[in-house]
């Protein structure tokens, strides 16, 4: 097999880790025609081709190839496994055992090779407890016991394929020897990927999928498109996890009433449920008793109350595009109504990963470079949970009022998790630990946005933030799929335009810049093709008006020899029918003056053909809106005081109320004229 060009950075991991990375290239090589999870495949190739030299690694990749030809076995090919063991009397076999309890005696199945009757040590069960549950690929020796007609087959020595040994204090150390590009662009080759093909967002997506391994009790959800490979981490990284297809039990999961039998999030790392949508049928009592264990790690099994440390990880597919879903729904849609209607579940999901922006995976995205052995890999994933650094951010930023307890606990086990996969050593750079505090915030807030999209006015606190322990600058973090952040400019715009919103019955936020341009003409209003509806009627109601009373604000010569034309641009993009009387008003007469409004200012309410001004319907939901996208003050109809002050948020604080009365107070204000 031809040899790819190495990099500086497989040069680098071959002497730093001597012995513990392999060529990623070499495990799709083996894998064709070798059904078996990757982490087994490099646990051969880390022992046979753990080698830059190259013809070491052909005559290890020789190696490997007879081993799994002549021990792993096909599971068709049971019968001839069986008959080998008969004939040489005991043989060494790859397989994945299964271990149950038949009246006072364990019983084996071995996978493939076709027995479920194999008797086992009492000693290899205590020491390998994951037998008991999904089991264990391990090495297997099978003996032929010639006196026993009824289970001919046992196992005399059983070794799970897994690490003899690791040290987490010399991985922590040699990490340093690494720069935070380098060592992030290692993980990425760890799993399979090209990292050069990957910009770095979504570089710490794919990390965020290995949170679950190493952060105990974390709850993760990625929904996404088929094929972008969501439950990859938990199904091939690690001998640790398990990947559920279907419905389970209460016993399944946590246990026998009786608490004799553990659980499996007694026995996992990790717990997993691929094709959440399958889940239709699972028992409501199933998510009862998730929910408790989801927020305390702790279930009840009869009259003993037990403690678990298997994360959760659910993963599902998306069956519209996200800017369909976010426009007409909610970003939990996919889920099965046992899961989407429980809304005390979902709040206790720490993080929400997009996996929309994770592209289905094509051969490029896959690296011929070097990376660890999964196997050390999960080790070192695993070890890491003993580690605690959820409190490692208050050392320099500190988070905004509007994360309550429970979210403040999601944030800091998402950034505890990223620092142990990207600085296991602890001592992340104040920028580096920043990106990392972003993209957790932001992970939260992807599920509180949906909650309050759900209907449920506790979960309208949504304005996530956090401050710079330094300089004291508070700084929102958005969700992207909800149209970004920030889109309300913080200098001042070019004259005619202004910002503006409105909000729907159910709670729907439109944003918009209303854009008013004047050229030379006989005093007529020229709306773009987009305006319609509401929004066409209330810019009408306001040029009458501007027409009437143009002596009256001293504008009589330009609004009889120029032409106003008016677009509004929609910021969210969800068509949200909206009445804007005032703010076009305001941004006409700034055109005339060639006078900007305010830096961050939102305009809310409308008006009537006469002047009268029409209160908005809400404030909370748009200045939320307006305030996490960078407003500074609002321009707000007098009769919306009262309702102003009684919103009991930190929106009074961080946006300066403008309040007006009538159209000539709102403009002369808005423009900050005297």
């Amino acid at each position: 097999m031809s040899t790819p060009a190495r990099d500086a950075l497989d040069d680098k991991v071959n002497q730093v880790f001597a012995g513990k990375c392999v060529r990623k290239d070499l495990v799709r090589a083996v894998k064709v025609g070798a059904n078996v999870p990757v982490f087994v495949l490099e646990y051969l190739l880390g022992k046979y081709c753990a080698s830059s030299d190259s013809a070491a690694i052909e005559l290890g990749l020789s190696v490997v190839r007879d081993t799994l030809a002549n021990n792993y076995i096909r599971p068709d090919e049971a019968t001839k496994a069986q008959s080998k063991v008969k004939q040489k009397g005991r043989y060494t076999f790859i397989d994945k055992v299964k271990v149950r309890l038949v009246g006072n005696t364990y019983v084996a199945e071995c996978v493939n090779f076709g027995s479920n009757s194999l008797r086992i040590a009492d000693d290899d069960v205590h020491a390998f407890e994951r037998l008991l549950t999904g089991g264990v690929w391990a090495q297997v020796e099978v003996e032929w016991e010639e006196n026993d007609s009824k289970a001919p087959f046992s196992i005399s020595q059983l070794t799970p394929i897994q690490l003899a040994s690791f040290n987490l204090d010399e991985y922590r150390k040699l990490r340093t020897q690494f720069s935070t590009e380098e060592w992030i662009d290692l993980l990425i080759r760890s799993m399979g990927y090209e990292p050069s093909q990957f910009s770095q967002r979504l570089k710490l997506l794919f990390l965020l999928r290995l949170i679950p391994l190493c952060e105990r009790n974390y709850n993760l959800v990625e929904l996404g498109p088929r094929g972008t490979g969501k439950s990859f981490a938990v199904q091939e990284l690690s001998p640790y996890a398990a990947l559920l297809t279907g419905p389970t039990t209460v016993a399944n999961l946590f246990g026998h009433m009786s608490g004799k039998v553990k659980g499996m999030v007694s026995i996992w790392d990790v717990v997993g449920f691929d094709e959440v949508a399958d889940l239709q049928k699972m028992p409501k009592e199933v998510i009862t008793t998730m929910k408790t264990y989801c927020e305390s790690g702790q279930f009840q099994r009869g009259a003993e109350s037990f403690a678990g440390d298997a994360s959760i990880a659910m993963f599902g597919n998306t069956q519209q595009p996200i800017d369909v879903m976010v426009q007409t729904g909610h970003l939990f849609a996919p889920m099965p109504d046992v899961i989407r209607d429980d809304r005390a579940f979902i709040d206790r999901l720490h993080c929400y990963l997009p996996g929309w922006e994770v592209p289905n995976m094509r051969n490029e995205f896959f690296t011929d470079h070097y990376g660890f052995v999964i196997d050390y890999l999960a080790e070192a994933l695993r070890d890491l949970r003993k580690l605690n650094y959820t409190e490692l951010c208050d050392s320099h930023f500190g988070l905004g009022s509007h994360l309550n307890t429970r979210d403040r606990k999601a944030v800091r086990r998402t950034v505890s998790g990223l620092v142990k996969i990207i600085h296991p050593h602890g001592e992340p750079a104040k920028e580096d630990l920043e990106e990392i505090l972003k993209l957790a915030i932001e992970c939260r807030r992807r599920v509180k946005e949906q909650l309050k999209k759900m209907g449920s006015f506790e979960y309208s606190q949504t304005s996530f933030s956090y401050s710079d322990n330094d300089t004291g600058e508070e700084r929102f973090v958005g969700v992207p799929e909800q149209g970004g952040q920030d889109l309300i400019a913080a200098e001042p715009l070019a004259p005619g335009s202004v910002y503006t919103a409105s909000v729907t019955g159910d709670g729907t936020v439109g944003l918009y810049r209303l854009e008013v341009s004047i050229a030379a003409g006989n005093g007529k209003l020229k709306p773009a093709g987009g305006i319609s509806g509401p929004m066409k009627e209330s810019i009408q109601r306001a040029f009458a008006y501007l027409q009437a009373n143009k002596s009256v604000f001293s504008i009589s010569h330009e609004a009889g020899s120029y032409d106003f034309n008016v677009e509004a641009i929609d910021l969210l993009g969800n068509k949200v029918e909206a009445e804007v009387g005032v703010a076009f008003f305001l941004a006409a007469f700034s055109a005339i003056r060639r006078a900007p409004t305010r830096a961050g200012m939102l305009v809310m309410g409308d008006m009537s053909i006469q002047g009268n001004i029409k209160a908005a319907r809400s404030l909370v939901e748009p200045l939320q809106v307006a305030m996490d996208n960078g407003a500074r003050c609002a321009l707000i109809p007098g009769e919306n005081k009262r309702s102003f002050l009684e919103i009991n948020t930190d929106e009074i604080d961080k946006i300066d109320p403008i309040f007006y009365n009538d159209v000539k107070t709102a403009t002369f204000k808005g423009l900050d004229l005297n």
